[in-house]
């Protein structure tokens, strides 16, 4: 066969790029859509059109508009993609189906109100699949998503480099924490008196709020550090003294909120975001459907119960809206 007489062909990456020209009316716009150059997108063109026998656009137009054949070819390359990005979907849900284990990694902030819920939406999907799931501290949490011990995590931090895919579950601010009763009047210079409990900075909660308190000037006296919230908490209520933490921890340690004031920070504030994390292209729509359960549980549960035990921060806890 003469290789050089050879007739391009469809390609699906051709069709991809016909209607993205189509859609945006611009070679550059079409570029940019599919991550492409522009030369890429104009080449591509011209081997549809070699194909076809006929030209597709009228370049010379303002957007530039489709010819008859253009036209034509449109039917046909949306009602083909179509069908394609179908069997894609279909194809993923038989290989997650097929699933024997999946890996969950989830901060402990939120292991027991978020992990048995969402071990169960899991199983519930995924009848076959068995399910791991581990809690720990964020930074911790990272380095399984890293090393692939975990398929999906929960946290406060995200991961190096791309190819991950990260969703957000919710935003929370820190908040200043204190016995009861113990401030009153000039909140800042009440804490000047008390006793700082500190979250040990080798959390990454600790290094967080010790650099906070260096942007604004604080500067507490530090005779001790903690590193669960329980202790943290505990401590504020034995020495009369304060803290900085988050709603989720707080809920973690609800017990001791009785004995607590809980106020907004008499200084700059800082917020907390907790994402969804996956590796990009391993588990279909999974990741999507997961991460609205998340914010579901935390919607129906954690929200009010937070805006019951703190009235004076009730809105605090924010979930992200599910895109539509």
């Amino acid at each position: 066969m003469n290789d050089e007489a050879r007739t391009p062909e469809l390609t699906l990456r051709g069709l991809r790029i016909f209607v993205a020209l189509e859609e945006t009316g611009s070679v550059i716009g079409a570029a940019a859509r599919i991550g492409g150059s522009a030369s890429g997108v104009s080449q591509t063109i011209s081997a549809l059109e070699q194909a076809v026998g006929a030209r597709l656009f009228d370049r010379k137009a303002k957007p530039v508009t489709l010819t008859p054949a253009g036209q034509l070819l449109r039917r046909h390359a949306h009602r083909i993609l179509s069908v394609v990005s179908e069997a894609q979907t279909e194809l993923a849900e038989i290989s997650l189906a097929a699933l024997p284990q999946l890996n969950l990694a989830i901060i402990d902030d939120l292991d027991a109100s978020l992990t048995p819920a969402l071990v169960s939406t899991v199983q519930a999907r995924l009848p076959r699949c068995f399910v791991h799931a581990v809690s720990g501290r964020s930074d911790h949490v990272i380095e399984r998503i890293e090393t692939r011990s975990a398929d999906v995590a929960v946290s406060a931090l995200l991961p190096d480099g791309a190819g991950y895919q990260i969703l957000p579950i919710l935003s929370e601010p820190f908040v200043l924490v204190a016995a009861k009763g113990a401030v009153t009047g000039d909140v800042r210079a009440a804490l000047g008196k008390l006793t700082f409990v500190q979250y040990s900075e080798t959390l990454p909660i600790g290094q967080r709020i010790a650099r906070h308190l260096r942007r604004v000037k604080m500067n507490p006296e530090r005779s001790f550090a903690l590193e669960a919230t329980r202790s943290v908490l505990a401590m504020v209520v034995q020495t009369r003294g304060w803290t900085i933490t988050t709603p989720l921890n707080l809920l973690d340690a609800e017990r001791f909120l009785p004995q607590l004031d809980v106020l907004p920070l008499p200084f700059a504030g800082e917020t907390r975001h907790v994402h969804l994390i996956a590796r990009e292209g391993e588990l279909g729509n999974l990741p999507e459907l997961l991460v609205k359960d998340c914010r579901a549980i935390v919607a129906t549960r954690l929200v009010p119960r937070f805006d019951t035990l703190a009235p004076a921060l009730a809105g605090a806890l924010v979930v992200a809206a599910d895109e539509a």
